[in-house]
């Protein structure tokens, strides 16, 4: 599949964290909808699952969702970069390394966070993705695991992988502590330190750097790029009040465009769902990352509640996710009249 050039590092200014589970496919086609500027990434893939697997489903996405990159996990520079070429090939964007995830599985693969101890090793990685693709390949990292002086730690890190062609790097602003925290627990625990990351900039001037972990609202976002960062990747909040965070994206972050709304995109949604039914899907595939879509307003219970208890149902389809819908609106149609 051909790739259309998109100004990624532009796009990069707001992206959606990859997070496991979350941002499948149908995911990614609902943050598209609300936003058309933002950069979004796949769930992490395994370049093994890809090249000793043959999983290839793995990197099916629409061409709606563009654009768009793909994460690999891995360690082995050779087998990264034949994935590599295959996510290339499906017509990504962009493919990012994954240097942050703590989850246990992964470590065992000896992919993630713990690649922080390995910046050599990370750094022929991306020298051998880059010499296999014409598209961008770029980093997502801690600032550091367990015991180190992410003060040392992370402009090493950095160091080697800007030598070996990485264009754009994602900094989580957390320490990942490989032993005794949980991957859930590494999302909150370790104390963020914005400030490092600000450093890193200094030190990098020509370094395109986002800034991932805690951020949970575009005014968040706009401070971090007034105070001179390249980029902000939102994951929770992105997932969890979607609307919140992209429908008015295009016009804060990116100056262009016009605001969205969350009704729109259910609607827009309706013959991508009876697509997805035609082809043997389930309703609940989709509408289980449609869930906070109304997050705060009235009616959102009742959304949520027609949603989870009747998406699973063997015969649920378009219908169910318009009966939600009129929770919503009669509760502010409701609202307007009093």
């Amino acid at each position: 599949m051909e790739n259309t050039r998109y100004n990624l590092d532009h796009s990069a200014r707001l992206s959606v964290a990859p997070m496991m589970d979350w941002t499948d496919r149908h995911c990614r086609y609902l943050h598209r909808l609300l936003s058309g500027r933002a950069l979004l990434y796949t769930e992490m893939v395994t370049a093994p699952a890809l090249v000793r697997g043959g999983a290839l489903h793995l990197l099916d996405h629409d061409t709606a969702e563009h654009p768009v990159a793909l994460q690999l996990g891995g360690s082995n520079p050779k087998e990264l970069a034949q994935a590599a070429r295959l996510g290339a090939d499906a017509g990504y964007d962009e493919i990012n390394l994954n240097c942050g995830c703590p989850s246990d599985r992964v470590q065992s693969g000896t992919f993630g966070a713990v690649l922080m101890r390995e910046p050599a090793r990370v750094a022929q990685c991306v020298r051998a993705m880059r010499d296999a693709v014409d598209v961008p390949v770029t980093v997502k990292c801690r600032i550091g695991v367990d015991e180190q002086d992410p003060e040392t730690v992370l402009p090493e890190f950095l160091a080697q992988i800007v030598a070996a062609g990485c264009e754009r790097v994602t900094i989580h602003a957390r320490k990942a502590w490989l032993k005794g925290l949980s991957p859930k627990e590494n999302r909150d625990i370790p104390p963020l330190d914005y400030d490092l990351v600000m450093r890193m900039k200094g030190l990098f001037p020509n370094l395109h750097i986002s800034i991932n972990g805690g951020i949970a609202s575009l005014t968040q976002a706009q401070e971090m790029l007034d105070a001179g960062l390249d980029g902000v990747m939102i994951g929770r909040a992105a997932y969890h009040q979607p609307a919140d965070i992209l429908c008015s994206a295009d016009r804060l972050i990116f100056g262009a465009g016009t605001d969205t709304t969350a009704e729109a995109a259910v609607m827009s949604m309706l013959p991508y769902i009876e697509a997805h039914l035609q082809g043997g899907g389930r309703l609940h595939q989709i509408t289980r990352h449609m869930l906070g879509l109304f997050a705060g307003r009235p009616g959102a219970r009742g959304w949520r509640r027609v949603l989870s208890e009747g998406a699973t149902l063997p015969d649920a389809g378009p219908a169910l996710v318009e009966t939600a819908m009129s929770h919503i609106t009669a509760l502010e149609d409701r609202a307007q009249a009093v």
